[in-house]
Order: structure tokens, then sequence, then C-alpha cells
């Protein structure tokens, strides 16, 4: 189990450390669950009041917070608190899943399929034909990659998850368990005798940058025609739906349950709240935020915040909501 002192991780973190522990500290933790020797974070006022009573060791807290150092509990002072802590979890985060042998000798391997330096691919794994792994690839079991697919170095793709055929995947991206990738477009119309439904065949692929990170049982479908495209560094949150000919821009995120109909276009840092609903055809420019639950309808322009079903400015939305509380609490 690895251990640090208050001062060794300070230096990492860079910030201001008041006070001191002599405790080795083995792991963070939440304020109100910290043993003593686990360190904790503070990154709003509210959780001021459960410094005192708290057993952790240390607290990493933003530096414009008032906040005071209590005997052998020490405090480190940062711009960030959230960002601070990520660097802490990387510190003990442990080690991934071994891989006994490399390549198991349960996985299929089409011969046309090239595979890199140090790829690792475990047992019951299927890897079609002309498949291109990058260098330092993993699979884990039961991951199926079909034909014609290309995948950056350094991806990482969790069991269970299926990338069909003829998929672009960059470099460094996560794809957590059960995850679809490139599986058909939603298309369907009504059959010329009105009797039936006739499948509109989806064609394209689906081309994702690097860097890109997509949740456990998310969904990112092919084009009709053309490509799917998820932007370098966009982070993809669990049970998210991305459909058909949709385009996100850079560094977008997308909370879990929210989902995009076909053909809509994020511009660069979007953000979608969980549960938010995106109608097809519509763009929503860089900058953007959409409220959780939210239902769009239209395009919105960049920088903008918008809340509500059907999702307006979230000022206006707000305003109408307190107009009808009070109507409300009138009657």
């Amino acid at each position: 189990m690895a251990t640090y002192s208050i001062s060794e991780i300070n230096s990492i973190l860079k910030g201001e450390l008041v006070g001191n522990t002599t405790e080795k500290i083995i792991g963070p933790e939440q304020l109100q669950n910290a043993k003593s020797n686990q360190i904790s974070f503070i990154g709003s006022p509210k959780y001021l009041k459960y410094w005192a009573d708290s057993k952790a060791c240390a607290v990493v807290v933003n530096d414009n917070l008032k906040i005071e150092p209590i005997d052998n509990r020490a405090i480190i002072k940062v711009k960030n608190a959230d960002l601070a802590m990520a660097k802490i979890l990387e510190l003990f985060n442990p080690p991934p899943p071994v891989f006994d042998t490399d390549i198991h000798p349960t996985a299929v391997i089409h011969d046309t399929a090239k595979i890199g330096a140090g790829c690792k691919i475990g047992a019951n794994c299927y890897v079609g034909k002309d498949v291109e792994l990058g260098d330092a690839v993993v699979l884990y079991p039961n991951v199926c990659v079909f034909d014609e697919t290309t995948i950056g170095n350094n991806t990482v793709v969790w069991s269970g998850t299926v990338i069909r055929e003829r998929c672009i995947i960059g470099n460094n991206c996560i794809f957590h368990t059960n995850a679809s990738i490139g599986a058909d477009g939603f298309g369907y119309r009504p059959s010329d005798d009105g009797r039936g439904l006739v499948k509109i065949p989806q064609i394209g692929n689906v081309i994702i940058g690097h860097y890109v990170e997509i949740g456990a049982n998310s969904c990112v479908d092919r084009a009709k025609f053309s490509s799917t495209i998820i932007g370098d560094g966009c982070k993809i949150d669990n049970l998210v739906q991305i459909a058909h000919n949709s385009i996100m821009g850079r560094s977008c995120i997308m909370a879990g349950h929210s989902g995009l109909a076909g053909s809509v276009t994020l511009g660069d840092g979007v953000i979608i709240g969980g549960s938010a609903s995106i109608k097809d055809h519509t763009t929503i420019h860089s900058g953007a935020t959409v409220g959780a639950g939210s239902g769009v309808v239209g395009d919105v322009e960049a920088g903008k915040t918008v809340l509500g079903y059907p999702a307006q400015d979230a000022r206006d939305m707000l305003k109408q909501w307190v107009a009808m509380r009070q109507f409300m609490k009138k009657q």
C-alpha cells in the first residue's frame, strides 16, 4: 500500500501548506467518512462545517475559503480543490487488471488483422478482417472489433464493448463496459402500402478523435452516409445515445441519460446535462450549456445556457418558474 507524508503530497500539488500532520496518508476519502490517516477536500463553503468534526488528518481546500488548521491536522490551499484532488486520486489509483498473457489463446484474430506492439487482447475477444490496432491497445475479455476498423495507440476497450465495422478511433481513448460503437442508425419509413416499416440502410461509419472517453452502456450509431463524428477530448457519461450523423466538436461533455437525435451538431466545449434531449438537425454552438432534463428543439447560440422543455434562455426560464410559484401560492 502506498503512503505519503503531507509534505510529499503538497510538493505534488504545489499548494500552500497550513499546519502539519505526522500521519502517513493512505488515501483520500469524503470529509465525513475519513479516518485519521486519510486526506479529504473542500471545494465549496457549504462543506466547511464538517471540518471540525472530521477525522481526516488533512484537507485540500480552495484558497478563497476561510478555514483553520487543527492540532495534527493540516490544510493545503490550492486554486482548484477538485483538480488537486484528481492528482491525489491518481497517486492512489490501483493498477488495472493483470494479463497473464498478452494475447489470450481463446481470442479469435483474423489473419489479415494488424496488431501493434505491446497490445493486450483478453479472453474471448474477436478481432475481424483488416482491423488495425495501434501500439499498446488493450482489449479486455469479450470485446468485439469488426472488419476494417482502426484503433489508435494506447486506447483501452473494456469488456462487452462492440465496435462495428469501418469505425475509425483515435489515440488514448477509453471505452467502458458494454459501449456500442457503430451500430445501425435508427432509420425507418412507412412502406408504400402503409402496412409496415421500411428500414433505411445505414452505410456510413463512426469517427472518434483522440482522448475521448465513452461510458458504460452508451451508444454511438454509425451514419446513414458519411460519418458520425466525436471530436477530440469529448467525455460521454453512461447510458448516453448519440444518433446517426451527429457531429460533436472538441471537448464536449454529455451527462448520463442525455441524447442527441440524428444530425445534431455540437460546437466545441458544449455541455449537455443529464437526461437532456436534443432534437434532430439542431445546432448547439460552441460553449453553450444545456441544463439537466431540458428539451432542445431549436439552435442554441454560442455561450448561452438554456433550461426547460422546450429549452430557452436560463434566466428567462428561472423567472418563469418563480412567477409560477408565486402564482400557485396565491391560489
